[in-house]
């Protein structure tokens, strides 16, 4: 059996109490070892440096996260642009620009103190004293816009506005603020407060096309950068805020507006006094915003004519281009006047809600004005060259001229009576019929039955030749009713008829530009003489311009007439008064109006013997002496591709030809005038 061990056994004595039984006193337990804490400051610079370090590596990781999809600060200082194509009218003045404007290159030390005092004033005041970022002025702007519940004040730099401009979207976000703030920093660390400056005045947008001071200079005053005056460089200054809403061509009182807050600011930060700013005012309220251009406002419907054709003079590259356009400045402002002060008064009370107006040199085919209708920016659309209308009775000069191609001369009679062709029963506008009338006096007054028997005696077909080799390329429908203007017409077509009509007999090119140059003044385009093609006899264009002095003399077109010039021209109106037109010429100026509404609304009872006649007569009144006696521009070259040769001088009457009537829907009548 297995040995117990006792209690005493079992439990193991301690070395004290083995000591005390030896008759020794026991060692003192030993003590843990104390560590020592580190001085506090000790620690502080421990705690700093691994926060130095770890918000170095989260502020580098930030910033890269922020950076990695910047553009590159040097390509985007020397990006490409869009070639620019600059109009200028028959007289050198700007017109208009397409693509990017830029002018001369300007320095800080080249320009107005002015000018700089009125942007800095404005857009950054302490650009001098901060280093690209400024939290004094993003505090202000901050408080400034809680106070007023919504964005009032922006806290940007120059700068900061010039980093954006360059490198970055208009895009709002924290991203794009942060890429804004740093490229701010490059840009001042790379060049100085000056050269920031200077690059900014050369590439800010300002309006129109216009990118750089020069640029908005020369375009809204006609002077370069450091010829501008108080007032100019107010306006100037104020336009980075919104250039294109704020410019003096798109809202002049807007510009002005804004630019006597550029100099109340000025006033504000102590550049000058306060009756000095009364003063600028005052003169800039005298002169005008853009005072220095004298220019018609509504020249875009001309400028986008132009613009689409000068590809086909030169080609598309990378150099800009300056084309020098066929537009009389004062006859435009002449033309925009008369009709804009219709359309709001007789013309409203008529229910005419639009209109267009073109002038033509007759010798030449030169644009000299054009206007599309009531405002340009309300409707960019070019109703005197886009709009297709019936002409009325405005397209029997075209059937009469063919008819005098074939022997008819203003002596020669026809009977005012009923006629039926086919089931078609034209009838006279006012319901009479006045029996024997000589040719003379059936297109003075507009006779209807005696417009269908020319048309019948010149043949149908012949007609619409005639209007080819007149200039009017629309598609016409071949039919007796196209003595009285049933196929839709351009404004501009119809005035190019009568402009060979005019000058007896010749066939002219519209056309809106003179010459195309490079900035270098290497010549690109010059419009050149290509030689005269005649497409009317002496004869026959004789007999009815004859008739078309008579229709204004003693016709319906008498409200046409003016004091001291030998006039002709035509009336034309169209079913329920739906499109009223008076065309006619004076020297060597033709000048085609129509009136009328976009959707075809009838207007109240507007005939073209009333309204329009009215119109061309203030007009033409009114032009520039050298509109009526000289031509502008060098001489035209060929229409294209005219159709058949030159008439024959002495043509034979052809035999009466029956009219093609394709449906009755087709043979509609327009009212006579």
């Amino acid at each position: 059996m297995a040995r117990s061990r006792s209690s005493t056994e079992a439990r193991p004595r301690s070395r004290s109490a083995a000591a005390a039984s030896r008759g020794r006193a026991a060692p003192p337990p030993e003590a843990a070892p104390r560590r020592r804490r580190a001085p506090l400051i000790l620690r502080l610079v421990r705690w700093s440096l691994i926060l130095a370090v770890w918000g170095s590596l989260a502020l580098g990781l930030a910033v890269a996260w922020f950076a990695w999809d910047m553009p590159s600060p040097d390509r985007a200082l020397a990006a490409t642009r869009r070639p620019s194509v600059t109009l200028l009218a028959a007289d050198n003045r700007f017109l208009a620009s397409y693509g990017d404007l830029y002018g001369e290159a300007a320095s800080v030390r080249d320009l107005p103190a002015h000018l700089l005092g009125a942007l800095l004033a404005t857009e950054d005041r302490r650009f001098y004293r901060h280093w690209g970022l400024d939290p004094r002025g993003i505090a202000r702007a901050l408080v400034a816009n809680i106070g007023a519940g919504r964005i009032v004040e922006g806290g940007s730099t120059l700068t900061q506005q010039l980093a954006k401009t360059l490198f970055l979207s208009p895009e709002r976000s924290l991203r794009r603020k942060v890429q804004e703030a740093l490229m701010a920093l490059w840009l001042e660390r790379r060049y100085s407060k000056d050269e920031i400056l200077s690059i900014y005045l050369n590439r800010v947008y300002l309006g129109a096309g216009a990118y750089g001071i020069d640029a908005a200079a020369r375009l809204y005053f006609g002077v370069p950068a450091r010829a501008l005056s108080p007032w100019q460089g107010a306006i100037l200054a104020g336009l980075p805020k919104a250039p294109s809403r704020l410019n003096p061509r798109a809202d002049p009182a807007a510009a002005a507006a804004r630019a006597r807050e550029v100099l109340g600011n000025m006033v504000e930060a102590g550049m000058i006094t306060a009756p000095a700013a009364a003063r600028i005012a005052a003169e800039g309220a005298r002169a005008g915003p853009g005072q220095s251009l004298a220019m018609a406002r509504n020249t875009g419907w001309f400028s986008d004519w132009v613009q689409d054709a000068v590809s086909a003079y030169a080609r598309p590259g990378t150099d800009d281009v300056i084309v020098r356009t066929t537009l009389d400045a004062a006859l435009q402002a002449v033309a925009e006047a008369r009709l804009a002060a219709l359309l709001d008064g007789a013309g409203a009370r008529a229910g005419a809600g639009q209109g267009a107006v073109v002038a033509l040199a007759a010798d030449t085919g030169a644009v000299l004005a054009m206007v599309g209708g009531r405002d340009y920016r309300a409707s960019p659309f070019n109703r005197a060259v886009q709009a297709r209308r019936q002409p009325g009775s405005a397209f029997k000069p075209i059937v009469y001229l063919a008819a005098a191609e074939r022997g008819l001369r203003a002596d020669d009679r026809f009977v005012d009576q009923p006629i039926t062709l086919g089931g078609w029963s034209p009838q006279n506008v006012d319901g009479r019929f006045r029996g024997e009338v000589t040719a003379r006096e059936a297109m003075a007054r507009s006779i209807n039955t005696v417009a269908v028997q020319v048309l019948q005696r010149a043949g149908a077909r012949n007609v619409a030749e005639m209007a080819r080799r007149l200039g009017i390329e629309s598609t016409l429908r071949v039919e007796a009713a196209l003595a009285l203007g049933v196929s839709e017409v351009t404004l501009l077509e119809l005035a190019t008829a009568y402009a060979a009509i005019a000058n007896g007999g010749i066939a002219v090119f519209p056309h809106g530009i003179a010459a195309i140059a490079d900035r270098a003044g290497a010549e690109r385009f010059r419009r050149r003489s290509g030689g005269a093609i005649r497409i009317a006899s002496a004869e026959a264009i004789a007999a009815v311009q004859e008739m078309l002095r008579a229709g204004v003399a003693n016709g319906t077109g008498g409200r046409a007439a003016v004091p001291g010039l030998a006039v002709a021209g035509k009336t034309g109106t169209t079913q329920e008064h739906r499109d009223a037109w008076f065309l006619g010429y004076a020297g060597r100026l033709v000048v085609g109006v129509w009136l009328g509404n976009d959707a075809a609304q009838p207007m109240e009872a507007v005939g073209g013997g009333d309204l329009p006649a009215r119109l061309f007569a203030e007009i033409i009144g009114s032009a520039p002496a050298r509109a009526l006696a000289a031509a502008r521009g060098a001489p035209a070259i060929p229409a294209p591709a005219p159709v058949g040769t030159a008439a024959p001088a002495t043509p034979a009457p052809a035999a009466p030809q029956a009219p093609r009537l394709d449906t009755p829907s087709a043979l509609g009548t327009p009212a006579p005038r």
